[in-house]
């Protein structure tokens, strides 16, 4: 099955998409990767969901890529003895460590690594910004603070702390726990959630030990401030726009999302952008107009995949929204203006052999009008490399590593074909990618199609070798 499109879809699954049938369907309307959210469901669900995907991979021949989304740490405040409480402005409000129950004056917030951070001044969000209380004093166990904006406040609703970089890990007990169960569901992509500097991915990729990318989850203000370094320490990053737009004014999301997308295709990284893209769907069989421009922007910006959350997990119409989002991106890409922007905003790769290589490419798949640009590699690298410069011709990534085959579902224009065969020599192996793209139905008998390679064969990261030929 070849995608027309480039830009690739992750699905999120969960009850409204738990059956084989759904998946299958999911699949066939356009996912490319399927994202499984452990912040919901059991290991025992997402165990039966992992091998339900693998069960589709094997009946459509396809690679496909599976997202472990580990939760991260949730900041909660306790429980009110009766019931919720009515915070109006102006109200003095406090949060402390003590376990007692809430009223309306204060509750627990049981995170010392909160207070130990706080400042007066400081801006406390809770339940998903709804109330912002201002902490006017505050020590390593409390915080007097004066309500902003006021509300209805329940029990343990969610608290964020935007100007603020906590000292706490992004990986949690319950992520060990998810994770270590997760690798042995042989998943391609590990989420980290509330990423705030590169160091918070040092500890998972030690855990992971290449077994899966690992891909950073930008929600915090803090990781904007590290970006660059960020995107370096990642395989891959995501725009969660979810808690973003709750830290930040909702003004400045489209500005860092946009931001975030040029930053990882200049550094090569595949990007996704996510939440609330078609989130009328979750009951609604059709988006709002305002929706499909949402899904078009990230396209036009270049973005590797766009996402579907509760849409596709526990909406009424999963597949519609699967099948929208599909459409939304093959009309984007169709559009002149969409190949225009995409090589006005390309930026010239870092001065090395293997940039050289993949630029040329570009350039030769734009002048001859390639019908496959044909990339063997076995880490992934060399088909990133070609990713990156966004060619007008598929790219057919042919990899001995079924693994790596999944991994690369993710990327733009990537159509990953996993394959045993061993490459002899260069006429050996253009002959192969000549029977892989066409029997993969992407160029036809006297078509040009290019070649690109590292050699000797079979050496990781030596993107060296370009070769035109005709099929």
């Amino acid at each position: 099955m070849k995608r027309s499109r480039k830009a690739k879809i992750v699905a999120t699954l969960g009850p409204a998409s738990a059956d084989l049938q759904t998946i299958r369907a999911l699949f066939e309307a356009g996912a490319d990767v399927f994202r499984l959210n452990f912040s919901h469901g059991s290991h025992a669900q997402h165990q039966e969901r992992a091998e339900m995907i693998r069960q589709v991979e094997r009946e459509t021949g396809r690679p496909i890529a599976i997202l472990l989304d580990l939760q991260g740490p949730k900041l909660r405040i306790g429980k009110f003895a009766d019931g919720p409480v009515m915070l109006a402005p102006g109200d003095k409000f406090r949060l402390d460590l003590s376990p007692e129950v809430g009223g309306k004056t204060r509750v627990s917030m049981p995170h010392p690594e909160i207070f130990a951070a706080l400042q007066p001044g400081t801006d406390l969000l809770l339940d998903d910004g709804k109330i912002r209380l201002l902490v006017e004093s505050c020590g390593p166990d409390y915080a007097d603070t004066e309500v902003v904006a006021g509300g209805v406040l329940s029990e343990r609703k969610g608290v964020n702390v935007p100007s603020v970089l906590l000292p706490l890990s992004a990986l949690t007990e319950k992520d060990r726990a998810d994770l270590e169960f997760g690798l042995t569901l042989n998943i391609d992509w590990v989420a980290l959630s509330f990423v705030q500097r590169p160091e918070d991915l040092e500890e998972l990729r030690a855990i992971v030990q290449g077994r899966a990318g690992v891909l950073a989850k930008l929600e915090k203000p803090a990781a904007i401030e590290s970006l660059d370094a960020i995107v370096a320490a990642s395989d891959a990053v995501m725009v969660a726009r979810g808690d973003m737009g709750v830290e930040l004014p909702a003004e400045q999301v489209p500005r860092i999302q946009r931001r975030i997308v040029r930053t990882c295709r200049e550094a090569g990284k595949p990007v996704i952008v996510a939440t609330q893209m078609l989130e009328s769907m979750i009951s609604s069989p059709v988006p709002t107009r305002a929706e499909a421009s949402d899904v078009a922007a990230a396209v036009y910006d270049g973005a590797d995949a766009v996402m579907l959350s509760a849409e596709s997990a526990s909406g009424s119409f999963p597949r519609e929204a699967v099948a929208m989002m599909s459409r939304i991106i093959a009309e984007v890409e169709s559009d002149p203006q969409y190949r225009a922007g995409i090589e006005a905003t390309q930026k010239t790769p870092q001065a090395s052999v293997a940039g050289a290589i993949c630029l040329s490419l570009r350039s030769v798949a734009n002048l001859l009008e390639l019908s496959a640009v044909v990339t063997y590699t076995r880490s992934g690298a060399t088909s990133l490399r070609a990713a990156r410069e966004r060619p007008v011709a598929t790219v057919v990534s042919v990899t001995p590593d079924e693994a790596i085959a999944r991994r690369l579902s993710l990327v733009w224009g990537v159509h990953s074909v996993f394959s045993g065969d061993v490459v002899a020599d260069v006429p050996d192996m253009v002959q192969k990618a000549c029977a892989i793209a066409g029997a993969q139905g992407i160029s036809s008998p006297g078509q040009f199609f290019a070649v690109a390679a590292g050699m000797p064969f079979g050496q990781v990261g030596s993107t060296n070798f370009l070769h035109i030929a005709k099929a």
